[in-house]
């Protein structure tokens, strides 16, 4: 990673109050504030239709296929925080950002924008709401109309919100474009005369015309280069300060995550696994699967790269369309027991403000290596209650 990046610190918040044992609550930043926005059991489910080779036969009763993209996830986001979500690919993280601003329609559950369920509003009133919540896209070429110009892209969304016209409208195009460190000059210029970097840019622009509250950044440096990702990253936090905007920045390059992050969420297979401040993830993962992600990103001193032990993680990320009955990672972890293949674990607070979703780990035995072979405290502690179809 570039040494821009050092510009961008680490504003992890550190640890809050406990929770009251037992209980397991979506993991939140501070208790005695509401959340901007606050997802509740969300599922979104694509159905791939009967009939096809990948149906299941129950009796002589063919059953539909289904993959479960998002599969009954809750957290709060907070008001001017950045939530990293990371996991490997096809573990759901643009199927959530997206279902989060309806541009997929939850299968249920529920979405809540300062209190107000998104999931369920009509065409006319999700509208209104859309000025306040706004994406940028992953791909910075396809995302832009090649057929308009910058400055019609750009305002686009100022027509749409009736926001602006005319002169006024164009002079607000031109202060976005420089807001975001292009030319004012490039107005009148097509997508595919400008660099990736200065796509993603336009898209950035484009995103905060209607000034939002909400920005889904969707893998929003996966496309560019080391040096123009340091820039972007740089420039969103930059952003984020003067306008007090609430990000969640999807990514699967845990570097990134770890550097613009106030708290980072790890998701697999649909559900979430872990959820901490960024400092407390990288430096005690408790989850074994959040362990074998850190171990995988380079660390830029040779020595400690030649001594340090990789964690490879067996076998390949099982089908959303039939994931595995009780813990979906037991497949591949390798502390994984026999109640773990019956059981689904909840996402538990274990330790202060750090929430992981394991039945051989609790509050009294946090440590998983340390934890006696065939036992899971947590599922004694009585925090795991759900038991798999």
């Amino acid at each position: 990673m570039s040494t821009q990046e050092t510009s961008i610190k680490d504003r992890g918040r550190g640890p809050q109050p406990d929770s009251p044992a037992g209980v397991a609550e979506p993991p939140i930043q501070s208790r005695g504030s509401e959340p901007l926005i606050a997802i509740r059991d969300l599922k979104v489910h694509f159905d791939l239709g009967g009939g096809g080779v990948l149906d299941k036969m129950i009796g002589n009763r063919p059953v539909k296929s289904v993959v479960k993209a998002v599969d009954g996830l809750s957290i709060d986001i907070m008001q001017g925080e950045t939530l990293g979500l990371v996991g490997e690919s096809g573990c759901g993280k643009s199927t959530l950002g997206r279902a989060i601003l309806r541009l997929t329609e939850p299968t249920a559950g529920q979405v809540l924008y300062r209190g107000r369920d998104l999931a369920h509003l009509s065409r006319r009133e999700l509208r209104d709401e859309r000025r306040h919540l706004q994406i940028i896209f992953q791909d910075p070429y396809a995302s832009l109309n090649p057929r308009m110009t910058i400055g019609q892209i750009v305002g686009e969304p100022l027509d749409t919100f009736r926001l602006a016209r005319g002169r006024e409208a164009e002079v607000r195009v031109q202060d976005l474009l420089e807001t975001v460190g292009l030319s004012k000059r490039f107005i009148k210029r097509y997508p595919h005369e400008f660099s990736g970097g200065q796509r993603q840019r336009i898209g950035i622009a484009r995103a905060l015309a209607v000034d939002p509250d909400f920005i889904v950044a969707d893998e929003p440096i996966s496309a560019l280069d080391v040096s123009i990702q340091a820039q972007i990253m740089n420039l969103l936090e930059k952003l984020q300060r003067e306008k007090n905007l609430t990000y969640l920045f999807i990514s699967h390059d845990l570097r990134a995550i770890r550097h613009v992050s106030d708290r980072v969420a790890v998701m697999y297979l649909g559900k979430l696994v872990e959820v901490a401040d960024a400092k407390t993830i990288y430096d005690e993962p408790l989850m074994p699967y959040t362990k074998a992600l850190i171990s995988a990103v380079p660390v830029p001193d040779p020595q400690v790269e030649a001594t340090r032990q990789r964690i490879m993680l067996e076998g390949d990320v099982p089908s959303p369309i039939n994931p595995p009955a009780g813990c979906r990672f037991h497949t591949r972890c390798p502390y994984a027991i026999e109640a773990c293949k019956e059981i689904v674990p909840q996402l538990v607070e274990i330790r202060p403000a750090h929430f992981a979703a394991c039945i051989r780990i609790s509050p009294e035995q946090p440590y998983i290596e340390e934890v006696a072979p065939d036992s899971a405290p947590g599922l004694d502690s009585g925090q795991h209650v759900a038991f798999s179809d």
